[in-house]
């Protein structure tokens, strides 16, 4: 999924994500030690539907990362677009799966899943297509993608992703400074060719006969047919007690984060250019010295 531009206002504070200093305001701290340390004793697995319910109705703004005339780490809880709700949910379950509650760790691990290898270094260095983040954020042991040979994973997407290098007007960093979309072009090329099996949405009409493969809590891509693109939205998989799968989204549609009341094969249905999902599960990270130390 990628991120357009729009105006938010963060103000800048002393914490600083690999040398950079972050952005983010006093509530948005408040907000994210407040989390962390409830899920301490109030979370009950999956820790990720416990932190994307805490979310519900927080409003759905677009490109709430492109603020700034060069790239920075940006904490906003109080506006979020599909990626930001995805980044942000899957920081905090890290983190308190790994008995961490301060801001620190929190800014850390959103570093290591929104940048290449964790470095901010422009930006380019961020994780701007969605694959390019699955890749990265499995070699680092953060997610792994759920497929399979076999159905319900029975259509295969070869990746062409240039939708950004072709439209950088549509992207303030490179309107501004073009110089940046060979850099862009190159990390289009690294993914582009690679073929990643998916459920198609003909297979989940019945969606309750793949609740062993879709838990509740997994991040689910939504695959699409757009030129240039490989994954259009982004949310949580929900099973209702319908029996039927849905999706915790930030929604463009609803203006806000939401629990879709319509089943996951209603949704993709509205949507011709959505042809499936891709299922991404964050996994459990055991405490490591450094956090026990904390």
């Amino acid at each position: 999924m990628i991120r357009l531009f729009a105006t938010v206002v963060i103000a800048a504070m002393p914490i600083f994500a690999f040398g950079m200093p972050a952005l983010y305001t006093k509530q948005d701290s408040m907000t994210i030690c407040r989390l962390l340390k409830s899920s301490q004793t109030e979370a009950q697995p999956p820790k990720a539907l416990f932190f994307a319910r805490t979310f519900l109705g927080v409003p759905y703004v677009g490109s709430t990362l492109e603020v700034c005339d060069s790239e920075r780490l940006i904490v906003n809880t109080r506006q979020m677009d599909c990626t930001t709700l995805i980044e942000t949910v899957t920081a905090l379950t890290l983190c308190s799966d790994r008995g961490q509650t301060s801001f620190r760790d929190y800014i850390e691990t959103l570093t290591m899943l929104r940048y290449h290898d964790g470095i901010i270094n422009g930006y380019a260095s961020r994780l701007h297509y969605f694959t390019e983040w699955i890749a990265d954020n499995s070699d680092k042991g953060l997610v792994e993608e759920i497929s399979g040979s076999n159905p319900p994973f029975s259509s295969v997407q070869t990746v062409r992703a240039y939708y950004m290098s072709e439209h950088p007007q549509m992207y303030k960093a490179l309107k501004n400074n073009p110089g940046i979309v060979p850099l862009i072009r190159k990390a289009e090329k690294a993914i582009t060719g690679m073929k990643c099996r998916f459920i198609p949405k003909s297979q989940l009409r019945d969606s309750g006969k793949w609740r062993n493969i879709v838990h509740d809590g997994d991040i689910l891509a939504i695959t699409t047919n757009k030129k240039g693109l490989e994954i259009a939205h982004l949310g949580f998989a929900v099973w209702h007690n319908d029996g039927e799968l849905h999706l915790l989204n930030a929604s463009s549609i609803h203006k806000r984060v939401i629990d879709e009341p319509m089943t996951l094969y209603s949704y993709l249905m509205k949507h011709p250019s959505h042809t499936g999902i891709r299922i991404i599960r964050i996994k459990n990270q055991k405490p490591t010295l450094h956090s026990i130390g904390k």
